[in-house]
Order: C-alpha cells, then structure tokens, then sequence
C-alpha cells in the first residue's frame, strides 16, 4: 500500500476510539533512513503532507543517519514537527556485543548531538532485562539516556521470540527474564531517574502472543501499565520521585 492508503487504514483501525484526531505518522519497523535520499524523499513528504498528520516519528539506527538524511529531516521539520527515535537498548559495551548492536555508544552520542543541533526531537529506546545485566546496569543505563539532552524515552522490556538465538540461549537456561513484579518495580525506579521536561513514551510492550516465549506475564498489557502506575504513585507519595516526568 502507499504511504496515504496506510495511513487511511490505520485511521479506519482506530476510528471506533477516535474521532476527528490528528495522528503520528511512525515509520516504525527496521531502520526508516536506510534508503537513497530521495527514495526516503518520497516517502516522508507523502506522509507529512497528509492533512490528519500532526507530527511524523522515524525510527532508526544512530549509525544510519548520513549527512544527506538529515538534511532532508530538518526540511521536513520545517513542515511539521519531526522525531528521530533511536534503538540504544543499553549503554554496556558487553551487552552490545552479545545482541550483536554493531555500533559502539560514542555513535549514539553523535547521532544524538546532530540531531539536537539541527532542531529534531529524539527519543531513544531503552531495553530492560537484557541477558547478562543487573538492575543497576539497567539504571544506569537510563540514567545516561536522562542526561544525554533527549527529548524522550521508551521503556522496553525483553521478550523471547520463537525462532530467534535469544530462545536458544532462554531454553538452555543461560537466562531468566524478569518477573512481573521486578520490572513493575524496576520501571518506577527509572521513572524517578528521569528529568522533568522528558516525555516517556513508552513503560513496557506486549509481544505477538503467537511467538512469544517469554515472559507470558507481558501478553497483559492492561495489567501491566496499571501496576506500574501504581508503583510511581506509591513512589511519588514517600517522597522517592522528585520532578516526575511526563507519561505520553
């Protein structure tokens, strides 16, 4: 389909919740900038255009933003408002390797000062859970993304997929996946490490239930931002989340 005949699509899929709404337009799955510019021209012009479109998010890698590209970001941030998201995951070099990231952290930090140079938000994924890493590697983590001047967040927690080397590694038994209550607590201790003017935009995702291995707990996603919501307002009331920021 074209990039109208999606977004069309996507309006008719949630038009039972939302009338007369403006939308992001989230060129989400791969790496969006992985492309000759004026392919990607075509494309992000197309969906900015659209007059139900108020923002447009392009997800991507930092080692995949060549100086053409962005130019072409910022001259489609002169017509609308433009955010870059960028997968980081963790800050451990380690555990880069091992999920075969294939850039080092300085990459990020590049991406990230480019970027902000030029006028674009960003957004950076952060992975929780990843094999190997303790929950203050996982706060530091977040923490570093918290002073590195993004504008936002995205908490996501790990999921074992069918078919993927991570299962092979899961079924072995050289991990375990964190419990429902480990992340619920895990995700309000990041919350109160964030500055006040960063936006979260995500605090946890729900795997296709038809190849997720693990952990099943996940599949509820209602369940899960309830509970933490709850764990941040138990956190805010004792004092331990100073400047809260805000939950997109």
């Amino acid at each position: 389909m074209s990039i109208t005949q999606q977004i069309e699509k996507g309006k008719e899929r949630v038009a039972g919740k939302i009338k007369g709404g403006r939308y992001i337009a989230y060129f989400q799955a791969f790496t969006n900038t992985y492309a000759p510019v004026e392919k990607l021209r075509s494309l992000y012009m197309e969906a900015i255009s659209h007059k139900d479109i108020a923002v447009m998010s392009v997800a991507t890698r930092p080692d995949c933003l060549p100086d053409g590209v962005l130019d072409l970001l910022c001259e489609c941030n002169q017509i609308k408002p433009v955010w870059v998201e960028l997968g980081l995951q963790t800050i451990h070099p380690a555990t880069a390797e091992y999920i075969r990231r294939g850039y080092p952290l300085s990459v990020y930090d590049d991406a990230v000062n480019r970027l902000k140079a030029s006028g674009i938000e960003v957004i950076t994924h952060v992975m929780l859970g990843l094999p190997g890493e303790t929950r203050q590697d996982m706060l530091d983590t977040v923490s570093y993304v918290g002073k590195s001047h993004v504008d936002g967040i995205k908490l996501q927690l790990l999921h074992v997929i069918r078919g993927t080397d991570l299962e092979k590694d899961y079924l072995e038994g050289k991990f375990e996946t964190l419990a429902f209550e480990s992340y619920v607590e895990l995700v309000a201790e990041c919350v109160a490490l964030l500055p006040k003017n960063m936006v979260i935009h995500r605090m946890t995702g729900d795997g296709d239930k038809r190849t997720l291995v693990a952990p099943m707990w996940s599949a509820d996603k209602k369940r899960v931002l309830n509970a933490i919501k709850v764990a941040i307002s138990q956190k805010d009331r004792i004092g331990g989340l100073t400047d809260p920021p805000r939950l997109r």
